[in-house]
C-alpha cells in the first residue's frame, strides 16, 4: 500500500463517513437520525430512555390501607387483663394521634380490588359502599386469627329473649349480678401475674422465658414408645393443646352456683337450653366462648388478577387453604401483605416496612412473590407438620378447626428458625413491575 493509500485510511479512520445508525426490530431495519444533543457515537440503543427528573435517593409517596387497627405492646404479665389492653392501646393512640390522622372507627371493608391499569388497590368499605379516597397503593391485611367470633347456630337461636353475647365481643353495659348464666364452651389460659420490675430481674426474667420456650420445641416431635402412656394420655398429643387450665377454672367449676354440664346442646328456646337429654336449663345470659372463624381466609372479598382471594382461600375452594409465601405474602395477588396470616408466627412487621420501603425507593408498581418459591415453602410445611404431634387428633384454631387438615396456623420451625429466615429478605423470590416503562 502506497504512502498516499495509508494516509487515507488513517485519515477516513479518524474521521469516519457520516453515515445514518439503523436499528434492527424483528428482523426489521428501521432509520433512527442522529440527535444533535446525542451525537451518534455515544448512542447504542434506540429508543432512547426518557429520564425521570429526580434525585437518586427519591421516595415515592404510598397510600398504604391497613385493616385492622390491634396493636402490640409491653403489659405487666405475659397474658395481660383486658382492662390494661384498652389502656394500652388508648395510650398510644392519644399520642400519635391515630385516631384523628389515621384511623377510620365503626367501618367495615367490603371488598378490596387489584387494578392492573392503574397498579393500584380499589377498597370499598361497607358502611356506605363508597371507594376509600381514589385508590390505595398497598394493602396490608392485620385482622388478626380471631377477628370473627363465632355464635353457635343451633335451631332457636333467634327466638331466645336473653341476653346473648361472644366473649370476645363483650357489651359493657351487661350487668351479670344475680343473673342466671350459661356459659357454653370453654375457655383454658395461662397467667403470671408478677411483673419484672428491675432490670436486672428483667432480663433474667427474658433469658428464662426464652429457655423455657425453646426447650418445648424437641417436645413436639412424635416418640416411638407411645404405649408406655396410653393410660394417662388424654385423647390428644402434648403440645397439641393446653394442658392445663387457667386460674380460677377448677375452682369455678366446684362452686356452689355452677353446674358442669357435658350433654351437647340440641336447641335453644325463648328462655332455655336444651340439651340431648331431654333437659331444660333456663338462664339469663349465654355467653359464648365458641371459638371463631378460623379457615384463615381473608375477612372480606379481595379481587386480583382473576382470583377471588377468600373464595379460594377457603375448604372447597382452589387450592381450599390460604396459599402464603413465608406467612406474609402471597403469589399473584400483587401488593399485599398480611399480619398473622397464615404460617405466620413470630415477627412480620418489620418485613411489611422493608417492602414498602423497597416500592417507594425503587420505582416499583407492584410486587408479588412467584408461584415457584410460594409452592417450595408449601412443600416444606407439608412435610414439617406431619413429623409433629399437632397434626394428630385435635380439631384447633391453627388447622382451621377441621380434625387433621392441614396446619396453616403455625411457623414450620422454632422461634430461632422464623426469626433466622426472616431476617434478610429475599428479593429475588418476587416478580415486579415498575413504574417507568423502561422497568428497574
Amino acid at each position: 500500500m502506497s504512502f498516499k493509500s495509508r494516509l487515507e485510511a488513517v485519515a477516513g479512520h479518524i474521521n469516519p463517513p457520516k453515515t445514518t445508525p439503523t436499528i434492527v426490530v424483528e428482523d426489521e431495519v428501521l432509520a433512527k437520525e442522529p440527535s444533535p444533543e446525542f451525537p451518534q457515537n455515544q448512542r447504542t440503543i434506540f429508543p432512547p430512555l426518557e429520564l425521570e427528573e429526580h434525585s437518586v435517593d427519591d421516595v415515592r409517596s404510598l397510600r398504604v390501607a391497613i385493616v385492622g387497627a390491634g396493636i402490640s405492646g409491653i403489659f405487666a404479665g405475659i397474658l395481660p387483663r383486658g382492662a390494661e389492653i384498652k389502656i394500652c392501646w388508648k395510650r398510644i393512640m392519644d399520642n400519635y394521634e391515630l385516631v384523628n390522622k389515621y384511623i377510620r372507627l365503626k367501618c367495615r371493608v367490603d371488598k378490596t380490588e387489584w387494578s392492573e391499569e392503574k397498579g393500584r388497590w380499589l377498597v370499598t368499605v361497607a358502611s356506605n359502599g363508597k371507594i376509600l379516597g381514589d385508590a390505595i397503593d398497598f394493602l396490608v391485611i392485620a385482622t388478626g386469627h380471631f377477628a370473627d367470633p363465632r355464635l353457635l347456630d343451633h335451631p332457636g337461636r333467634d327466638e331466645y329473649e336473653g341476653h346473648l353475647l361472644h366473649s370476645s365481643n363483650w357489651d359493657e353495659t351487661f350487668d351479670p349480678a344475680g343473673k342466671r348464666i350459661a356459659n357454653l364452651a370453654q375457655y383454658v389460659a395461662d397467667n403470671i401475674d408478677k411483673a419484672r420490675t428491675s432490670p436486672d430481674e428483667y432480663l433474667k426474667f427474658r433469658k428464662e422465658l426464652e429457655a423455657h420456650l425453646f426447650s418445648r420445641f424437641g417436645a413436639i416431635f412424635k416418640g416411638d414408645r407411645t404405649d408406655l402412656f396410653d393410660s394417662i394420655l388424654p385423647d390428644f398429643a402434648p403440645s397439641c393443646r393446653q394442658l392445663t387450665p387457667g386460674p380460677g377454672y377448677l375452682e369455678a367449676l366446684t362452686a356452689g352456683n355452677v353446674d358442669y354440664v357435658i350433654a351437647p346442646i340440641e336447641k335453644f328456646t325463648r328462655i332455655s337450653i336444651q340439651t340431648v337429654d331431654g333437659k331444660h336449663r333456663e338462664v339469663d345470659a349465654i355467653i359464648c366462648s365458641t371459638g371463631h372463624d378460623v379457615s384463615f381466609s381473608t375477612a372480606f372479598p379481595i379481587y386480583a388478577n382473576g382470583i377471588e382471594v377468600q373464595a379460594v382461600w377457603r375448604p372447597g375452594g382452589d387450592p381450599g387453604f390460604p396459599d402464603s409465601y413465608l406467612g406474609f405474602a402471597a403469589p399473584k395477588i400483587p401488593n399485599l401483605v398480611t399480619m398473622f396470616g397464615a404460617n405466620a408466627t413470630g415477627p412480620v412487621g418489620t418485613l411489611c416496612h422493608a417492602v414498602l420501603r423497597k416500592i417507594s425507593s425503587q420505582g416499583i408498581r407492584s410486587l408479588a412473590p412467584t408461584v415457584a418459591v410460594t409452592r417450595h415453602f408449601r412443600a416444606y410445611c407439608e412435610s414439617f407438620f406431619p413429623r409433629k404431634t399437632m397434626s394428630e387428633y385435635s380439631s384447633l384454631w391453627y388447622n382451621g378447626g377441621i380434625k387433621g387438615d392441614k396446619i396453616h396456623g403455625l411457623w414450620p420451625g422454632s422461634a430461632a428458625h422464623v426469626a433466622f429466615v426472616r431476617r434478610e429478605s429475599r428479593w429475588e423470590d418476587f416478580e415486579y413491575t415498575y413504574i417507568s416503562s423502561e422497568g428497574n
